[in-house]
């Protein structure tokens, strides 16, 4: 059975998401996307270093951390392309509701083909009827989001 905690963490994450997007749209909208992602990394990294810090306040690790693979490192990368791409479109036509639409669809999209491949460590896994019927009335909710 699955911790009850994780449905309503990750509800909050997106919650969390989403007033991200508008931040760094604004910033982006004062500057450029490339200074909102900046910015958002910036801040970020402080935040993390004085969490950390907190955290290691009067503890000693319980464990060393492992290797991570390369491929891991670009989770930094495609954090900043993201703020960019999200910079951008939350200050076009699309709004934040469509760029949180569509990007959902692109979540969805892009897990679907990792669980299929087996990409980045994951167990391969088939991708089934219900998987596609679910990408579809995402994309066809992004759709209605963005033009009604």
């Amino acid at each position: 059975m699955p911790n009850r905690l994780a449905y309503p963490l990750a509800f909050a994450s997106g919650g969390l998401l989403t007033l991200m997007v508008l931040f760094n749209g604004q910033w982006a909208r004062e500057g450029t996307p490339l200074f909102a992602s900046w910015m958002a990394h910036g801040t970020g990294t402080v935040a993390a270093l004085i969490f950390l810090l907190l955290l290691r306040a009067g503890r000693k690790p319980s464990a060393r951390p492992g290797k991570a693979p390369l491929w891991a490192y670009l989770g930094g990368l495609s954090g900043a392309v993201t703020v960019m791409l999200t910079s951008t479109t939350v200050n076009s036509f699309l709004a934040l509701s469509g760029t949180l639409a569509l990007g959902l669809a692109g979540q969805a999209g892009f897990s679907l083909l990792s669980d299929r491949f087996g990409w980045f460590g994951l167990p391969a896994r088939r991708i089934g009827a219900t998987d596609l019927a679910a990408l579809a009335l995402i994309l066809a909710g992004s759709l209605l989001v963005i033009f009604t």
